[in-house]
C-alpha cells in the first residue's frame, strides 16, 4: 500500500498543504499515522479523492474526448492561418494549435475562461 505525506497529496491534487490539513481535519480527507507519527493518506484513498474532487468521472457531455481541464487562456501567439492558444488549468499548461478563424470564432484571448480537452490513442504514463 503506498502512502502520501500531506505535502505530497496536496502536490498532486493542485492545492495547498493546508487546504489539504482543513480537509483531513474536517474529516473529508481520510488520514493515518505513518510509524514515525505523521499524517498520511493511502494512495487508494487519495485516488478516489481525487477523483471526486474533480467532479463527473464520466467526463464533459457533448464529445468522446474525456481528460477535461478547465482553465484560462494565458497567451496567444496569432499566424496567419495557424496560432498557437496556452491555457493554464491550475499546475497545468496545455498548449493548443488552432486555426487563427477558430481562436477569432470563439473569442479567445487572454483571460477567457477555457476547457482545453485532450483525446489521444498514446498517453505515456511514468513514475516518478
Amino acid at each position: 500500500m503506498h502512502q502520501y505525506r500531506l505535502t505530497s497529496a496536496a502536490q498532486l491534487l493542485g492545492v495547498s498543504d493546508d487546504t489539504v490539513r482543513r480537509w483531513a481535519d474536517a474529516g473529508r480527507l481520510e488520514t493515518t499515522l505513518d510509524p514515525d507519527g505523521r499524517r498520511v493518506v493511502d494512495g487508494a484513498v487519495l485516488a478516489a479523492f481525487a477523483v471526486a474532487l474533480a467532479g463527473d468521472p464520466s467526463g464533459p457531455s457533448g464529445t468522446s474526448a474525456r481528460n477535461a481541464f478547465h482553465g484560462i487562456v494565458t497567451r496567444i501567439v496569432r499566424g496567419d492561418v495557424v496560432s498557437q492558444v496556452e491555457v493554464q488549468s491550475g499546475p497545468h499548461r496545455l498548449v493548443s494549435l488552432m486555426t487563427t478563424e477558430s481562436v477569432d470564432d470563439l473569442g479567445l484571448e487572454p483571460g477567457v475562461p477555457a476547457r482545453a480537452s485532450v483525446k489521444s490513442t498514446h498517453v505515456v504514463v511514468e513514475l516518478p
